[in-house]
């Protein structure tokens, strides 16, 4: 059953990241936790590999696709990548890890950070469901971007992903969506490429060759990439408008998760 339930979630992760170009890191780790009861520490380890080799694979038929803004992945990408590490690096340590108390409520750095990043994920996804779409969808991509406003962009984004721990693709779509006016399909497909640079460096940079059983990850990835070239072809099907909605009720649902998460947590 244990099994089963592995290459299930493991498929679901893939078509997640397929169709919408996020929740890769938030599904794999409760997984690895709850169901295969591994550590946290390791878990999100395993879920870096997870996530960078399944979105590299979807990022790849992406590109065959012509869903790939290459000039974008890479402008936007690289600063990223640094702003995760600087984030990680500098400015998370220099952070306390108890921020204040209300009575006997402890307010730690990690549950302000799952806050933020809640409140980040529900008004990007309340904004996207809003938009006017049908003129959205024809602007032009990233031709009055200039290069180094999409660096700054992807600065901000990677030190925001880097300080919070998750939000890659949640917060990558809606900034290449609404910064670089790319089309939605192409939004995702130029995430899975960033969100691949940025998952398969940190994963680079953590592991421990003894922590890791090789056989379950390699096993758990091929689930995810089979995942996800089946959730990058139903979203080959399905229209922008309907994929914008899709993405944005799914970051809402796992905008409200994570705060519900936080309560549950620290009172259970």
């Amino acid at each position: 059953m244990k099994e089963l339930i592995t290459y299930a979630a493991s498929l679901f992760v893939g078509l997640s990241l397929g169709m919408i170009g996020a929740g890769g890191s938030i599904l794999t780790v409760p997984v690895f936790i709850f169901v295969l009861k591994i550590d946290p520490l390791t878990s999100s380890i395993y879920s870096m590999f997870v996530v960078g080799i399944s979105s590299l694979a979807g990022g790849i038929k992406s590109i065959f696709n012509k869903l790939v803004d290459i000039k974008t992945m890479i402008i936007f990408g690289v600063p990223s990548v640094t702003g995760v590490i600087f984030a990680r690096k500098i400015i998370f340590p220099a952070i306390p890890d108890q921020i204040f108390s209300l009575g006997g409520f402890v307010v730690s750095k990690k549950i302000l950070f799952m806050f933020c990043i809640s409140a980040l994920m529900f008004f990007a996804a309340v904004k996207m469901l809003t938009t006017a779409t049908l003129k959205r969808e024809n602007l032009p991509t990233d031709e009055h971007t200039k290069p180094v406003f999409l660096i700054i962009q992807g600065l901000i984004v990677g030190i925001i992903t880097g300080l919070f721990g998750i939000g890659g693709g949640f917060l990558i779509v809606p900034a290449l969506y609404f910064w670089t006016h790319l089309p939605m399909k192409k939004a995702v497909g130029t995430t899975l490429l960033i969100i691949a640079m940025n998952s398969l460096f940190s994963f680079s940079t953590s592991y421990s060759a003894s922590l890791i059983n090789w056989s379950l990850l390699l096993r758990f990835s091929l689930g995810a990439i089979i995942g996800i070239l089946i959730g990058t072809r139903i979203a080959e099907k399905i229209p922008g408008y309907y994929l914008k909605k899709i993405f944005g009720w799914f970051v809402i649902a796992i905008s409200f998760y994570i705060v519900i998460k936080q309560f549950t947590f620290n009172t259970g």
